[in-house]
């Protein structure tokens, strides 16, 4: 496969969902390029922090990097009725992100020889670890852990990865279209992990102890 190519889309899908959230937020030029780079490139900074990769590994990443800044700065410069046009898609090309960048990441950890757990980890943090760290700094919930479900296919994938389904290209093109074709479900069909809200009981209590 070419794993190039879609680590190409899912690093301009990642950067430009960062610049979007940016512009939403109504920060700065510089402030729609650190938010579209940490989107692209944090994920894989904490897994190479939490499985041993050397964290300046990030700084040979000089293709990806230009293309990243290429995108956002086409996005901001694009006139609006175009970003709308791309959120449309948005969640297709976040898929393929989703979905190449835990694949990768659950590789390098199985690579290295380490246990499922940690392979599922890196395949997590890869995937979704952008995403969080942008939510953050944009001052809201992490969505990738409270609306549709998002992280759990990412840890299919590593989980997938570590338990052997990765010898060979066919194995992973089905793996890499199975990520992306359950989130595209997720999306589609709204499918949410169970929850549980202590707000109104909270309230509730408060409300009580006040009378």
């Amino acid at each position: 496969m070419n794993w190039e190519l879609f680590s190409i889309i899912g690093t301009i899908a990642f950067a430009v969902s960062g610049a979007i959230v940016a512009m939403e937020e109504e920060y700065d030029i510089l402030g729609v390029y650190v938010l579209g780079l940490v989107t692209a490139f944090g994920g894989g900074i904490i897994r190479n922090m939490l499985i041993g990769k050397p964290i300046v590994l990030l700084w040979e990443q000089g293709m990806y990097f230009q293309i990243a800044l290429f995108a956002m700065t086409v996005v901001f410069l694009m006139p609006v009725k175009y970003i709308r046009m791309w959120k449309t898609w948005e969640a297709f090309f976040d898929a393929i992100g989703l979905a190449a960048f835990a694949i990768q990441g659950a590789l390098y950890a199985t690579n290295m020889g380490h246990p499922l757990s940690a392979i599922i980890v890196a395949a997590v943090l890869t995937g979704i670890g952008g995403g969080m760290v942008r939510d953050v700094l944009a001052g809201r919930k992490p969505l990738v852990l409270k609306d549709e479900i998002y992280a759990v296919w990412g840890m299919l994938a590593g989980a997938l990865v570590g338990l052997g389904w990765s010898q060979g290209t066919w194995q992973l093109a089905i793996l890499f279209a199975l990520i992306i074709i359950l989130r595209m479900f997720s999306v589609n069909y709204k499918w949410k992990l169970p929850k549980r809200s202590l707000r109104d009981t909270l309230v509730e209590s408060t409300r009580r102890s006040d009378s």
